[in-house]
């Protein structure tokens, strides 16, 4: 039988990847497909520019709109990032017939509504494996492996930028490099968000700007992509909570330490009876939990599903060949399903089309989660007793009050946990202990989250 012919629409970090792992392991993609698959046609920005691949008996173009419109061409690879180009050569690859893959979490998290829409109607399939975690399987993973599941959370670090930047932040020294991907043998951790995140822009892992990844915009991405294949809910970025890491000081991690929890920059998804939480917030998570050891630049996500229990998936979220390992996996099975009856395909939210759920999307002031406070107060008589009160009056219950001594006049520390309470009601709390003439400044709020089996 003849291969199957690849166009792919970029051929940078993660094109070259796809090239070389397709080229390196042709014989074994080939018994699994059942057929070979080889990268026929390949646009490009510029054709002279070195590469991490060999593009021998690949016709290379600048124009990637010949790559689509090619008759050879039977499945398109979109790598090219952005909503804008993207959309336009997706929707054309999908109007000419082609089967698409695709690693571009926003164009997916943005427009995948209609992107599926057009595919079903053309018989096409839409794979986009590698738009979520990398080289991790997760979307595979919760819209088959769980298939006989009510999954009612999932919590995932899916950005490794900011996970990479809070893992330095850490005050504890590392012994050893870690299994978890993060740390250096012996290294004194506990620096200042700006000069971690300069190291992580020197060491490529952070753009010049870090917006996408440091205010959770990339995470946002994502995680509305696994949220509407958890719940079988059309995709709604626009209604995801988003809040970044920029605020979090050194101090702040080493308080969450000394209480027994890690920060982490959390994408959480979760069915309620009132709708679906969607929202991406720096954390604390006690520091048992798997997820909470995940250090460095890997991702991870927890799912929980009423049958199996909690499922953890871990692994590489970005990299050249990492994220190529599931761009080939999704050639792998649109290939095999070429011939196939396009009604008996796998969803591509899981749910078929006709059966996606309404469930809203819950505004932030009605999410219910436990809380880190962090404070400054004037060291005098009666100011913590205010503090308490004003949390009784709102009905936010302590777990737990931690007071840094000052040192010589200065003001103390007080850190709060709470339990779990509606945001609104924090909200109003925070703003009349702000109002406080003993507290000095704003109070750092950073949500709390158990992740238990039940």
């Amino acid at each position: 039988m003849e291969p199957v012919k690849v166009g792919l629409l970029g051929l940078g970090t993660v094109g070259g990847g796809t090239v070389n792992v397709l080229k390196r392991n042709a014989g074994e993609i080939a018994r699994r497909a059942g057929r070979g698959v080889v990268i026929s046609h390949a646009a490009t920005r510029d054709l002279d520019k070195e590469r991490i691949c060999d593009t021998s008996g690949i016709t290379l173009t600048t124009d990637p709109f010949a790559v689509v419109n090619d008759a050879e061409v039977q499945i398109v690879v979109e790598l090219i990032g952005g909503d804008g180009l993207a959309r336009e050569l997706v929707l054309a690859a999908i109007d000419n017939g082609k089967h698409v893959v695709t690693a571009n979490k926003a164009l997916i998290a943005k427009h995948g509504n209609e992107i599926f829409e057009r595919a079903q109607a053309k018989g096409v399939m839409v794979a986009f494996e590698a738009a979520v975690a990398g080289g991790i399987p997760v979307i595979k993973a919760v819209r088959e492996g769980l298939a006989a599941n009510r999954v009612e959370w999932l919590a995932g670090i899916i950005n490794g930028t900011g996970n990479f930047i809070l893992t330095e932040m850490r005050d504890a020294a590392q012994g050893s490099a870690s299994a978890a991907g993060g740390g250096t043998p012996g290294a004194a951790k506990g620096r200042d968000f700006a000069e971690v995140l300069a190291e992580a822009q020197a060491l490529g892992y952070a753009e010049a700007d870090p917006t996408f990844d440091v205010e959770g915009i990339d995470a946002a991405h994502k995680l509305t992509i696994l949220a509407s294949i958890a719940f079988g809910i059309p995709l709604q970025f626009e209604a995801c909570f988003t809040e970044g890491i920029s605020n979090i000081t050194r101090e702040d991690v080493h308080y969450a330490e000394e209480l027994g929890y890690r920060i982490k920059h959390l994408g959480v998804a979760r069915r309620t009876e009132a709708g679906v939480e969607l929202r991406v917030h720096p954390t604390l998570i006690p520091e048992r939990r798997l997820i909470a050891n995940v250090d460095g630049v890997m991702n991870a996500v927890l799912v929980k599903g009423d049958a199996v229990g909690p499922t953890l998936y871990y692994g590489a979220g970005a990299g050249a060949e990492p994220t190529a390992s599931a761009v080939v996996a999704d050639l792998v099975d649109v290939t095999r399903t070429l011939t196939a009856d396009p009604e008996n395909r796998v969803p591509h939210l899981a749910f078929q089309p006709d059966a996606l759920s309404d469930l809203p999307i819950l505004p932030m002031a009605e999410i219910e989660t436990a809380y880190y406070l962090r404070l400054q107060a004037i060291d005098r008589p009666g100011v913590l007793a205010d503090v308490t009160r004003i949390l009784g009056d709102s009905g936010i219950s302590i777990e737990a009050i931690l007071q840094k001594e000052p040192v010589g006049d200065s003001e103390a520390t007080v850190i709060i946990l709470t339990h779990r309470v509606q945001e609104a009601k924090m909200d109003y709390a925070i703003g009349a202990i702000e109002a406080l003439d003993s507290i000095d400044g704003e109070i750092m709020r950073i949500r709390l989250e158990t992740l238990d089996a039940d």
